[in-house]
């Protein structure tokens, strides 16, 4: 695998900056105005608890790295972080045990298949190929340090909420529920110990993973997570140092090429951000030293993305300018006469 943390060589980062103040607070709410009406997808029922979530609900939050919070609709509604927290628990172990052991355990790669997927492990020699999806998640959870699992849900409690920058709470019912149909997440957890993926206890990581899927936030909360991935790892609100910058740069890049599952080629495509979604309806989106957007509505497409939160976002990835493949040419005055 290539290493990008090449020594003694001085790294410098692309960013850029938003527009003024009013302009990004009117557009947020601009996003929010346009796709309020749309009743495209259903609510997720694989998950008892989460069939009782009204679908009328709509959030969009965008954070600024300088701390500036935009807000419209129900942004500071509460709901179960679901997937989203497998991009922040990988970035807590990444800080503990670095880029190249975690790549080499986990993986980077896309596996084209479903989040839940076993013939993906089966297909790669019981490598899980990248932590976004439920088998590079597991492995992931149980890389988190602490000699008990109650010592690892406590390191990751803690660990997301300094990304939120406040307390997270665990959904009790949200957990219950579950860990009462996690059968499939059992299943993968053993076969990948099988394969000497997972070292602890294989039922303990899954409850420690379902605890963390289970932990509560808004859009607000996901913006702000998301804002301190674009800040090189400081919280802009609280100005706490979560993790390094150079973990920061990985979990971007994790995001880019697998957060929306068999769909991330083409949100990439569309959309030019690094996200990750959850079935609950949240959507995390980050603009590497720019801004989180976080979005939630529990309406999903058949992959489980939520509808109405690609689509405020892909509206903020526009006028914003936060595509980060997106590029003008140089006007002919610009443009240097020295051809060489």
């Amino acid at each position: 695998m290539l290493d990008s943390n090449v020594e003694g060589v001085e790294q410098s980062v692309s960013t850029g900056s938003l527009p003024g103040w009013e302009q990004v607070d009117s557009l947020v709410v601009a996003s929010h105005t346009r796709n309020r009406a749309c009743q495209d997808g259903a609510v997720a029922d694989y998950i008892p608890v989460l069939a009782q979530a009204d679908p009328e609900l709509f959030g969009v939050c965008v954070v600024e790295v300088d701390g500036g919070v935009h807000l419209a609709g129900d942004a500071d509604v509460e709901f179960s972080i679901q997937s989203i927290s497998k991009a922040f628990v990988y970035a807590l172990v990444c800080e503990e045990f670095g880029h190249a052991a975690v790549a080499d355990l986990v993986g980077v790669n896309n596996t084209g298949l479903a989040f839940n997927s076993v013939i993906a492990i089966e297909l790669n020699d019981g490598h899980p190929m990248n932590p976004m999806v439920n088998a590079g998640a597991l492995a992931t959870t149980a890389l988190m340090p602490g000699a008990t699992p109650d010592e690892q849900w406590n390191a990751i409690r803690k660990g997301l909420s300094a990304f939120a920058g406040r307390e997270l709470e665990l959904d009790q019912e949200v957990y219950r529920s579950e860990a009462a149909t996690n059968t499939r997440n059992r299943a993968i957890a053993r076969l990948l110990e099988s394969y000497g993926r997972i070292n602890r206890d294989p039922l303990e990581a899954v409850d420690v993973y379902t605890k963390q899927c289970s932990l509560r936030v808004s859009a607000r909360d996901l913006a702000i997570m998301g804002a301190t991935l674009a800040d090189g790892g400081v919280n802009p609100v609280t100005g706490q140092s979560v993790v390094s910058a150079e973990v920061c740069r990985d979990t971007l890049a994790i995001l880019a090429a697998n957060g929306l599952y068999e769909r991330s080629g083409e949100w990439l495509f569309e959309i030019g951000l690094p996200g990750k979604s959850g079935v609950s309806g949240g959507l995390l989106t980050v603009s590497p030293g720019k801004a989180g957007i976080g979005a939630f509505s529990p309406r999903l497409d058949p992959a489980g993305n939520s509808v109405r939160g690609q689509q405020a976002t892909a509206y903020l990835s526009r006028v914003l300018g936060l595509n980060i493949f997106a590029s003008q040419a140089y006007a002919p005055s610009e443009r240097s006469t020295n051809v060489h």
